[in-house]
């Protein structure tokens, strides 16, 4: 389907700045080929076969064609997440040049997350154990709506309550006279006649933080705290009477994010408590990975086999229970299955990306909601991702993706006033 969009969509009101960014998406996408032409071929350009293969030829006496992955053919199948993310982002960039278009695409995520927050609230209250029709595996006494992970959930709601935050802020902008902001009138407007449009998205804003909540994911909730501090303030960074009230405004926000954390967020606090930041064993994991990235560093272990490349290389000091079969940080896992050239040109990529949303967001007047929009949802997935692995999610990284090409959309204008 998302194929099906890029084909379809009107590449004609592409603009000649667009070019640096038809530029790099095609840099990534000859560097993705490359690199799994290297690992899927029988006879690679320039790489080296795992020797895993050279290794088992000789147990089992008998000659087996070598590849550069340690999983034959797992790059091929492993494919699908990343392309839907460059489809994804391709398409809306190209639909979203159209303003009407992203901000209907705004709404549509807040409604659904929404929509999505309401369904696992209620599932959490009847029947915690099942994910839709299936049995729950893990993660059984929290909210995981339609996800099986708890700390998807909770960036996929933390990310839709960012986007009603926005909206939020859009309509207070609206109601208030222009010039700068006093926030000692702010309360007023909930019990105005102009209260109506501000209730709908305040109420949504707290289902969505209710949903993340109940996921008790420390890092999920915490980002997703303070990228909604953020998105506030930069959302309001032109209507505050100097820098002393920004900072105010940011420090007020982030004691109210506090105040949700250790008032309504008890079962996280607990796990802070228990566990800390971090535990010892996703530690290890990285100490593993990044022994792999030493021994393969060029062209990694092949897409999507960190389940195959892992066991060789796990700690003897990491505990015996569970499976690992993610490293719990996408640029490290990025790393081992394919290699650091290939994951540096990606972090080139995702800085160039959020510097014209930066860019955006200073230059743009009209519709900044969007790039405030796809720079705090993209900053929050990266972040999270640095220590776990949401973006390796599609229910997660299309939605992300997708606020990307929207945000870059509009991080251009057509003259110096728009």
């Amino acid at each position: 389907m998302l194929g099906l969009g890029v084909v379809t969509a009107s590449p004609r009101k592409l603009r000649r700045e667009h070019i640096p960014l038809v530029v790099l998406a095609a840099i990534l996408v000859l560097g993705y080929a490359f690199i799994l032409h290297e690992q899927l071929a029988v006879r690679p350009w320039i790489a080296q076969p795992h020797p895993l293969w050279n290794e088992t030829a000789k147990i089992l006496d008998e000659p087996i064609a070598a590849s550069v992955s340690v999983a034959r053919n797992q790059p091929f199948f492993a494919l699908g997440v990343p392309l839907a993310n460059m489809l994804a982002i391709i398409c809306s960039f190209i639909v979203s040049i159209d303003r009407r278009r992203a901000q209907q695409l705004i709404l549509v995520v807040a409604w659904s997350g929404a929509g999505y927050a309401l369904y696992g609230i209620a599932m959490y209250l009847l029947d915690p154990t099942h994910v839709l029709w299936r049995e729950k595996l893990i993660y059984q006494g929290v909210l995981t709506a339609t996800f099986i992970s708890r700390n998807a959930a909770a960036v996929y709601f933390g990310s839709c309550a960012v986007l009603w935050l926005l909206l939020l802020c859009q309509q207070i902008r609206q109601k208030l006279p222009s010039g700068p902001i006093y926030w000692r009138l702010v309360p007023r407007m909930f019990v105005s006649e102009f209260s109506r449009p501000i209730i709908l998205p305040f109420s949504m804003v707290i289902l969505c933080v209710a949903a993340m909540l109940l996921t008790n994911s420390r890092a999920g909730v915490v980002i997703s705290l303070a990228i909604s501090v953020v998105a506030f303030g930069l959302y309001f960074r032109r209507d505050l009477p100097g820098r002393g009230a920004v900072l105010a405004t940011l420090a007020v926000g982030g004691l109210v994010a506090l105040a949700i954390l250790q008032v309504l967020g008890a079962n996280v606090s607990g796990r802070f408590d228990l566990q800390g930041l971090s535990d010892e064993g996703r530690l290890e994991v990285y100490r593993s990975t990044l022994r792999i990235i030493g021994d393969h560093p060029w062209f990694g272990t092949g897409l999507g086999t960190f389940p195959w490349s892992f066991p060789s290389y796990r700690s003897d000091t990491l505990s015996a229970w569970g499976t690992w079969d993610r490293a719990h940080s996408t640029p490290l896992e990025l790393a081992s299955d394919l290699g650091l050239p290939l994951t540096a040109l990606i972090v080139v990529a995702w800085l160039v990306i959020l510097g014209i949303l930066v860019r955006g967001i200073i230059i743009r007047r009209r519709d900044i909601i969007v790039p405030i929009a796809a720079f705090s949802v993209a900053s929050l997935g990266v972040l999270h991702s640095s220590i776990d692995f949401s973006l390796q999610i599609p229910g997660y990284s299309i939605v992300v993706f997708s606020l990307l090409g929207a945000g870059l959309a509009q991080s251009y204008s057509s003259s110096n006033t728009e």
